[in-house]
């Protein structure tokens, strides 16, 4: 079993830096490091991590790049103290939907790598038969995207098989586009990766297999089945099963540490290398949050995450397969969420946050009536644009009603009507994806916005649930370490016959970090839920009208 001097390595390998950090068996922070892509590797000229092509929406990384950042994030975390030879389990996080190439050399390279010699001299540009590797950001695939959905049968039927439509950044599009573009790359490809399988195939020696999670972010995999679709395999590019090999649980160790990094870093030959998997799959592990909790995200755009037991099949927003347990983890994005609140808190608050909550507060909940939806960008979800503000008599039962009005007659109801639009939308949705709201539901709030008090008593009487917030801004890269530990004591545990193998990863999670550094910050008014249920429904009708009446 565990002995007290033993750590555990998570990676996260995101847009803007790769960052590793190395947890003892408290789970406390160890030693931690990381690579900015664009000031520690300006070689590669990227621009927030990415580089942008010649065509519009066309976005690539060199994986080159990812592969000195790796060299360089293992030195300095020896640099900070970190004793790699004590790491006994390794996982990672990284970027999903991104998909990289290797080439029949790369893979022997991979498996016969030379310790005497960094990892980026030898996995050069001969290890991929594509020099840019398509990511998230790309969207140049709308017309692959479209041959996919027709030749499985139809949207709906991409959305039953995969949990979601076809995305433009899904790496099946993107694996399609390669197929038809370029021809002789797709031939000559003997194994295709995520960023997920890829930085875990470093560490492997070997093409590790893609997880069960990330690989449900790629319109390929039957999420119910846990296999690759046939179908959708066939509506991609030919011999593709071959080239992606066979998905693996989430929470499965997939093999030793290689030999390079034994012979390198001094890494102890009995470390275990666990399935790396997508960043938002390994954040949710990061705020290890259990079956009643519901992640709110609120960033540049807001993100929901929450736990499902059955995939709702609908055609806006994600279903993924859990990283940590059985079931299914929904994901919805809503392009207008800090952009917009900014723009408000320009236009009615002087710019100024403090002024923007004081306004805020110095409105009752529900606003008079007053409920505006500000959708600047066209959104996610719902797919509308437009603003659309209603005072206590608007309603659809004439055009003049319904149009609403021009602005309100002062800062604090535009500021309060855009909350709660806001937040109505995300609980519209969420509820509407699966999540059952009760007596035991609570909200994690993340993101920028997670720091203001006020936007969060709005989100907490919306939902009508107490909000919580985390101290960790670094989910993803923890939610790593976390499964690495976790994935290995369990594995140890079945072999000893114990029954707490069975423990839930969430249930053990909480028993190791007790405190789990959630603070609770908010709890609804008792008359929430009776002014909000009446607000969903006008909410629903709002939608309605903008939804008919789009260009």
């Amino acid at each position: 079993m565990q002995s007290e001097n033993e750590t555990y390595l998570g990676l996260d390998l995101s847009t803007q830096k790769l960052k590793a950090v190395l947890l003892n068996t408290k789970l406390e922070n160890v030693a931690h490091a990381e690579v900015k892509f664009d000031s520690d590797l300006p070689e590669f000229r990227t621009s927030g991590g990415v580089n942008a092509g010649v065509a519009k929406n066309e976005f690539y990384v060199q994986p080159v790049m990812w592969v000195k950042a790796l060299d360089m994030v293992l030195d300095r975390l020896v640099v900070q103290g970190g004793d790699l030879s004590t790491v006994m389990a390794v996982s990672g996080s990284a970027q999903q939907h991104g998909s990289l190439y290797w080439s029949r050399n790369g893979v022997r390279t991979l498996q016969n790598l030379d310790a005497d010699k960094f990892l980026h001299t030898q996995i050069d540009d001969s290890a991929f038969t594509l020099h840019r590797t398509p990511i998230w950001m790309d969207g140049t695939t709308g017309k692959q995207c479209e041959e996919m959905e027709e030749a499985v049968g139809g949207r709906e039927k991409m959305v039953e098989i995969t949990g979601s439509k076809c995305y433009e950044r899904f790496t099946g599009p993107q694996i399609r586009k390669v197929f038809l573009q370029r021809p002789d790359i797709f031939r000559n490809t003997e194994r295709i990766s995520l960023v997920s399988s890829f930085l875990a195939s470093i560490f492997l020696g070997d093409i590790a297999p893609i997880d069960f999670s990330d690989g449900s972010g790629m319109n390929l995999l039957d999420i119910r089945k846990r296999t690759w679709s046939d179908v959708c395999l066939s509506a991609c590019a030919p011999n593709l099963e071959a080239k992606l090999g066979t998905p693996v649980p989430t929470a499965s160790i997939i093999g030793p540490i290689g030999q390079f990094f034994v012979q390198r870093y001094n890494f102890n030959t009995a470390c275990k290398v666990v399935a790396f998997t997508g960043d938002n799959l390994s954040a949710l592990a990061g705020m290890a949050i259990g079956e009643d909790w519901l992640a709110l995200s609120l960033g540049t755009s807001d993100t929901i995450m929450m736990k499902l037991n059955e995939p709702p099949n609908l055609q806006e927003g994600h279903v993924l397969v859990h990283p940590t347990d059985n079931g299914y983890m929904g994901l919805l994005c809503f392009r207008n969420g800090s952009l917009v609140r900014d723009i408000f808190k320009r236009a009615e608050a002087n710019d100024n946050w403090v002024n923007f909550s004081e306004l805020l507060e110095s409105t009752p909940r529900g606003n008079f009536g007053n409920i505006a939806l500000h959708f600047i960008s066209k959104e996610i979800i719902p797919p509308v644009k437009g603003s659309l503000r209603w005072n206590k008599s608007s309603d659809l039962s004439s055009p003049d009603l319904a149009r609403g009005v021009l602005k309100y007659s002062a800062p604090q109801t535009e500021i309060r009507a855009l909350i709660e639009g806001q937040m109505l939308t995300r609980k519209a949705y969420a509820t509407e994806m699966g999540f059952s709201f009760g007596d035991n539901t609570r909200i994690l709030a993340t993101g920028g916005a997670s720091a203001n008090k006020s936007i969060l008593q709005v989100v907490s009487d919306v939902f009508n649930a107490p909000v919580y917030t985390q101290q960790t801004t670094e989910a993803a890269l923890l939610g790593a370490a976390y499964r690495a530990k976790y994935v290995l004591e369990r594995s140890r545990a079945q072999q000893h016959g114990d029954p707490k193998s069975l423990e839930s990863y969430y249930e053990y999670i909480r028993e190791v970090l007790p405190e789990h550094s959630v603070t609770r910050v908010c709890d609804p008014a008792q008359d929430s839920s009776d002014i909000y249920d009446q607000m969903l429904e006008r909410h629903s009708l709002m939608v309605q009208y903008l939804t008919d009446h789009q260009d």
